[in-house]
């Protein structure tokens, strides 16, 4: 096992790995920019290291700071935690060359799901069903293009090969404008990827999110963790996730839970993992598979007893799993809402110093979060400030314990979306589960109708 590990990342994740870290009395050491010296992870870290100023292109992405910090402080192991670096195939690789193990994925393995036309090739391969699409890239000649949209049925969405995070997409609903919106497309995804790439799928009009959580080691050994429901979302960005998802059927886990299982054995996964699918109408059609740990993991560890952080350590560090797939049982109902530092309502961010700060807390209820009082959230990254967890035997336990978690929760000086979330708890239709992907868009457009 290793005795020191350097964590690559920032926020509750950083914070998060730092504790799975000192539970196996492991040493940490944490880098941070200048804006995040005073960050709660950064004092209780056994050792620390500034690589940069605020910008995360001089810090938490520069990749030569992290692998020096990694040198001077003699860490055997670097995690990525998610975001920043966490599916950068180059940084994995450059990890590795330098004498320090990637806890994560082989950088081939990250670099052939992150083209997302490579994933889905392998994912065909594996059995794991696909949405239907143009198979591949979209040549550039038009009438070809027209012709695989004819095939495939309108409305169809064109996709950047190597994107992520809900850029890089246009949904066609029509012929017309098809060409138009593939070139366009690929336009964003040279800019904003380095890769013009484009591909096709239809689209689903109405489809939850349904996420498959895998461990699997270096000896060919994987298993599922059953499923989470992210369908709750704003921009592609998710807002509550859930686990197990409402209305799927234990022979549905199993079967899309397996089909996982093989994709990872055959294309030699390993760690953790996620692979996303839109699930309509009884199906699942996979989009695409996250190489990290999820912002969600916190879910599927409450509902399985299966600490996720502390497996990606155990596997990286060349130990089998220690768990069969008789060994996972799922039980009860955990929910995760994501506390973001931003207007409930407009959602423009709100950076700025927290007055104070009064955690909820009583049964089944866990925070992970990086915050305290006095602690100044930095405009530089992302909004969100802290996950509030609420576990219960039961989904509408879960749900009532979350509403008193979050009538609980304090936090001034900045405002929070809090109100929206207390608002989404009394919701009919969440409370009834399985809502779309696109629930909650068209709730706060109606929102913003009667002003």
């Amino acid at each position: 096992m290793f005795e020191k590990i350097l964590i690559a990342n920032r926020g509750e994740i950083a914070l998060r790995i730092q504790r799975a870290c000192r539970e196996m009395g492991i040493k940490t050491v944490v880098v941070h920019s200048e804006a995040d010296r005073e960050a709660k992870y950064v004092k209780l870290a056994d050792e620390s290291v500034c690589i940069g100023p605020a910008a995360s292109a001089l810090s938490y992405l520069n990749v030569p700071a992290i692998i020096a910090a990694a040198e001077v402080t003699d860490a055997q192991a670097i995690h990525p935690g998610y975001g920043f670096l966490s599916e950068n195939a180059d940084f994995a690789e450059r990890v590795e060359q330098s004498g320090f193990v990637f806890i994560g994925p082989r950088p081939e393995t990250i670099r052939q799901m992150g083209d997302k036309v490579c994933a889905k090739q392998a994912m065909i391969e594996a059995g794991v069903p696909c949405v239907p699409g143009s198979g591949g890239e979209l040549p550039d000649d038009p009438a070809e293009i027209t012709k695989t949209a004819r095939e495939v049925g309108y409305p169809v969405i064109i996709k950047a090969a190597g994107g992520g995070g809900g850029r890089g997409m246009r949904v066609v609903h029509s012929e017309a404008s098809l060409i138009n919106a593939v070139n366009m497309t690929k336009t964003e995804a040279q800019s904003a990827f380095g890769n013009p790439a484009v591909y096709m799928e239809k689209f689903l009009e109405t489809p939850r999110h349904i996420e498959i959580q895998v461990l699997a080691d270096e000896y060919g050994h994987a298993i599922y963790l059953g499923e989470r429901d992210c369908s709750m979302q704003r921009r592609h960005q998710k807002v509550i996730e859930e686990a197990p998802a409402p209305g799927i059927t234990d022979k549905q886990r199993k079967q899309i839970g397996e089909a996982c299982a093989e994709a990872c054995r055959r294309i030699g996964y390993r760690g953790a993992g996620t692979f996303e699918f839109l699930f309509e109408n009884g199906e699942f059609y996979f989009i695409e598979m996250n190489t990290r740990v999820q912002v969600e993991h916190p879910v599927t560890e409450l509902i399985t007893g299966i600490d996720i952080v502390q497996e990606q350590i155990r596997v990286a560090a060349g130990e089998k799993l220690r768990y069969t797939q008789k060994d996972v049982k799922i039980h009860g109902h955990a929910i995760e809402c994501r506390i973001n530092a931003e207007d409930p309502f407009t959602f423009v961010p709100s950076p700025g110093k927290i007055e104070s700060y009064h955690p909820a807390g009583g049964p089944g209820i866990r925070i992970d979060s990086h915050i305290y009082q006095g602690y100044t959230v930095p405009p530089y990254y992302d909004s969100m400030v802290g996950k509030l967890i609420a576990y219960g035997d039961t989904r509408d336990q879960a749900i009532a314990r979350m509403r008193v978690a979050l009538s609980e929760l304090a936090i001034s000086g900045i405002k929070t979306n809090i109100p929206l979330h207390q608002e989404l708890m009394m919701d009919a239709a969440f409370q009834r589960g399985g809502t779309s992907i696109h629930y909650l868009e068209h709730r706060l457009a109606e929102r913003n109708k009667k002003g």
